[in-house]
């Protein structure tokens, strides 16, 4: 059996602080960690709705993925995020159940929401400013109208793992050339967020990018780097990595979009 004695407090306080020194221990959290974890159970929340009673919030986007949101798999059900939700773009991609159940028209069902946008005027630090349409599926039946009238509710939220049934989208931005290349992420399943992305030419080693902004990646072409471009990109929560062989080809174009049947 192992026994100590300490002479005094200050003995014990000093032990105490050294082995917290050496195991890099923490007594401490992170609340944007906490709340936005996969299976972390239901959180309090405020959320708002913009853009036309039925649309997809907005076609542009802090995330970069433009008209995409209003077409499957997004169906329009998805939502601009505080900075809580938005992450400076890290929270791009991420997927939430969210409900109502204080005003009289909340069905009290979730709806399964992606973060596509931020919303730099939402004061609290979990505000989901939603889509027209994924406000509206928050009500019971033939009330989403009188719900939406209401402009602010009190909500329920949880992270959730994304399930889009499709490969990884990379969109090319409109500004890359032979010597720079930048594209958007779209459609990762799973944890949905983006923490590292790797571009792999055909001819050179590895290039690891850098987010430029929301969901789009930069990265630099050294002169010679040929195609086609393998892409590995590793979530945050879970750290997967998904590797997208070939993905982008030799003769890609800025604008076009290329799928892959890595998920």
């Amino acid at each position: 059996m192992f026994t100590s004695h300490f002479s005094s407090p200050l003995t014990f306080l000093t032990l105490t602080a050294i082995l917290v020194l050496q195991t890099n221990y923490c007594v401490c959290t992170n609340p944007n960690s906490v709340n936005a974890s996969l299976g972390g159970g239901f959180s309090s929340a405020v959320a708002t709705w913009y853009g036309s009673p039925e649309g997809p919030g907005s076609t542009g986007g802090a995330c970069g993925f433009g008209v995409d949101v209003q077409n499957p798999p997004y169906n329009s059900l998805v939502s601009a995020g505080s900075n809580g939700i938005y992450l400076n773009g890290k929270g791009c991609g991420a997927c939430y159940q969210v409900k109502c159940t204080e005003n009289s028209a909340c069905s009290g069902f979730p709806v399964t929401v992606t973060i596509t946008d931020q919303c730099p005027g939402c004061p609290e630090a979990f505000h989901f400013d939603l889509s027209g349409k994924a406000f509206g599926y928050l009500a019971k039946q033939g009330q989403a109208d009188q719900l939406r009238a209401a402009g602010q509710i009190n909500v329920q939220y949880q992270r959730v793992a994304c399930n889009y049934n499709t490969g990884i989208l990379f969109k090319i931005d409109a500004g890359s050339n032979a010597n720079y290349m930048a594209f958007a992420i779209e459609f990762v399943s799973g944890d949905g967020d983006i923490g590292a992305v790797q571009l792999l030419p055909s001819n050179t080693g590895a290039i690891n990018m850098q987010q430029s902004w929301g969901a789009t990646w930069k990265a630099d072409l050294p002169n010679g780097t040929n195609g086609p471009y393998t892409v590995k990109v590793t979530t945050i929560e879970s750290r997967r990595t998904i590797t997208a062989t070939n993905v982008i080809p030799a003769n890609w174009s800025p604008g076009k979009y290329y799928h892959s049947g890595a998920n």
